[in-house]
């Protein structure tokens, strides 16, 4: 399919040249928490979207976030940028600052704010910590005219899709609509106009009719039930015995696609004679697998409203008339929660004990004559501090961290304990490497970041649930190496391709150097991911992995423009 051949007129109030190289929109989608188990559940039920993508699209069965710290930002951070999280930056949704013992959100930029004007959900953001480039940067670098946008339920999950110089990124905040970050030198009205029109409606359509959630399948209602965690009962059932929250609904997805389709509108991408990008993070999946689990009436309900939801999106961007090429994704996978999964024939699925840690602590404060427990769990790992959380010095913490990864080896729950210092003097994978055949430590390697990754890297068993559980809270996670958190779809499409299946694994760093080809950007050399064919939009054919993974057909000019972008990028992380 040629990007030409599917050129039509485009609006009078828009120009664009009579032929487009590549298409002229990309899309990526990612749906928080939508593991390959889960995608695979319900693909023979779909009818809308993910039936389009699923039948129609060049889907790779064995899709993989390689690495082993299988959170939503590190997981975002891949996508675009082609790079593991080792070496985007991003190791885990939060790490502990050594110096202050105070917890880092990933994506914290204290020197910005929030638009709607007050210090809600994680905080001043920005993309400061991310230390690679993405698609859309390398496409502002050949042609600035290209716009790049980016709209989730999450902040994490829109900025790690826009990069360093999106247009605009945006996430929706309950109370207020869709918000964003503003940097010193900008204002916040003029961040929010490309959604200012579409809050409006949606808060004077919430008013005159507040948003539910009840059934629209008679089989979600059939997995109804009741559920013992800890001491309190969980009722699985529509309405939620806990009560509608917009977090926890289908409806944040809906909304989110909303938004979507009125930047593809107002912002006239794709109509404009340069190709532009569109991130969606869809975040509803994790919210209710965190809230509810995933193989209840609540997930049965989300995964058929998030099919038709798509539907009309994908239907939306069938029009346009330069070519679109999307690509659907996750960051992470997710499990069910330990108690219905030990009901239902898992028999090993637990939740881990908190005496263990407390066992530890009291073992390790005996031998070294600590005032305190040394081990701290923050930054999704184990941290080794001493008073008010701050980390102990060389050589006492080296002593108290190789001790306790002993004692945390010999437990019976845990399969794998390190000290950051030996996973980063391990070798990183080579970049052919099969996502399936890597060991424990080559999956934990993936994850570390010097100075951001945790004291003492742990992996616990298999099914082995990390929170306590707690209705109207959180009753299971993700965020562990193995399959069930690592394995995500990874599907192409563009309207009107034939639908193919590919079984040979396929990582997610491996989508931004095929989006790049598709397009003919070039791309830094140090990526990581390698490119595949997808025989769209006359692209060549990806060069061998051991060659040099740029595209090809880009003129030098745009080579010189990449160089600045990525150098003053370098300038700017040189001290983070």
């Amino acid at each position: 399919m040629t990007a030409s051949a599917a050129m039509a007129q485009t609006p009078d109030d828009v120009s664009a040249p009579a032929t487009v190289q590549g298409p002229s929109l990309v899309v990526t989608i990612v749906i928080d928490q939508l593991s390959s188990n889960l995608f695979n559940q319900y693909r023979d039920s779909f009818t809308g979207g993910l039936h389009t993508l699923a039948s129609n699209g060049l889907v790779y069965a064995n899709g993989f976030q390689q690495h082993a710290m299988t959170e939503t930002c590190p997981g975002h951070s891949t996508v675009l940028t082609g790079m593991n999280p080792a070496s985007s930056g991003i190791p885990a949704n939060d790490w502990i600052d050594r110096a202050t013992g105070e917890e880092v959100y990933c994506l914290a930029a204290p020197e910005n704010t929030l638009a709607h004007g007050r210090n809600t959900d994680n905080g001043p953001v920005g993309p400061g910590n991310l230390r690679t480039t993405t698609l859309g940067d390398w496409l502002k670098a050949r042609t600035p005219e290209s716009r790049v946008f980016a709209v989730s339920g999450k902040d994490r999950g829109a900025i790690n899709l826009a990069g360093h110089h999106g247009d605009g990124v945006f996430w929706m905040t309950e109370g207020f609509g869709f918000t964003t970050y503003v940097e010193p030198d900008q204002t916040a009205a003029a961040k929010l106009a490309p959604v200012a029109a579409l809050n409006a409606r949606i808060n004077a359509r919430f008013e005159a009719s507040p948003p539910t959630w009840t059934y629209t399948r008679a089989a979600c209602r059939a997995l109804e039930g009741d559920w013992t965690i800890g001491d309190q009962t969980f009722h699985a059932t529509l309405p939620p015995a806990t009560g509608f929250k917009l977090d926890t609904s289908p409806v944040l997805d809906e909304l989110t696609l909303e938004a979507a389709t009125e930047l593809l509108d107002s912002e006239a991408l794709g109509r404009r004679g340069v190709t532009d990008v569109l991130g969606v993070s869809l975040s509803a999946t994790d919210r209710i697998g965190h809230t509810f689990g995933t193989q209840g009436p609540e997930m049965c309900e989300q995964m058929h409203r998030l099919d038709v939801a798509l539907g009309s999106f994908l239907d939306h961007l069938s029009q346009l008339p330069g070519g679109v090429v999307v690509v659907l994704t996750a960051d992470h996978g997710g499990s069910d929660f330990p108690e219905r999964m030990h009901e239902r024939g898992y028999d090993d699925a637990m939740r881990a004990d908190p005496a263990m840690m407390r066992r530890i602590n009291t073992t390790l404060k005996d031998r070294f004559g600590l005032a305190v427990a040394p081990l701290s769990y923050g930054g999704s790992g184990l941290m080794v501090v001493g008073p008010d959380n701050i980390e102990l010095a060389d050589p006492r913490r080296d002593e108290i961290a190789a001790a306790a990864v002993e004692m945390l080896r010999a437990e019976p729950v845990v399969v794998g304990a390190w000290t950051i210092e030996d996973v980063l003097a391990s070798p990183l994978p080579s970049p052919g490497h099969s996502p399936q055949e890597l060991s424990l430590l080559q999956r934990h390697r993936l994850s570390a970041v010097a100075g951001r990754s945790p004291d003492i890297v742990l992996a616990l068993q298999p099914n082995t649930t990390t929170v306590a559980g707690r209705v109207g809270g959180t009753l299971s996670t993700h965020g562990t190496p193995w399959d069930y958190d690592r394995g995500v779809p990874i599907v192409f499409w563009s309207p009107g391709m034939t639908g193919q299946e590919r079984f040979f694994p396929a990582r997610t760093i491996d989508i931004a150097p095929t989006l790049a080809n598709v397009v003919g950007v070039e791309m830094p050399e140090a990526v990581e991911g390698r490119c595949m064919d997808l025989g769209l939009f006359d692209a060549p054919a990806c060069r061998p992995v051991d060659k040099a993974p740029t595209a090809t057909g880009v003129v030098p000019e745009s080579r010189s423009a990449l160089r600045r972008v990525v150098g003053g990028l370098a300038r700017r992380l040189g001290g983070s």
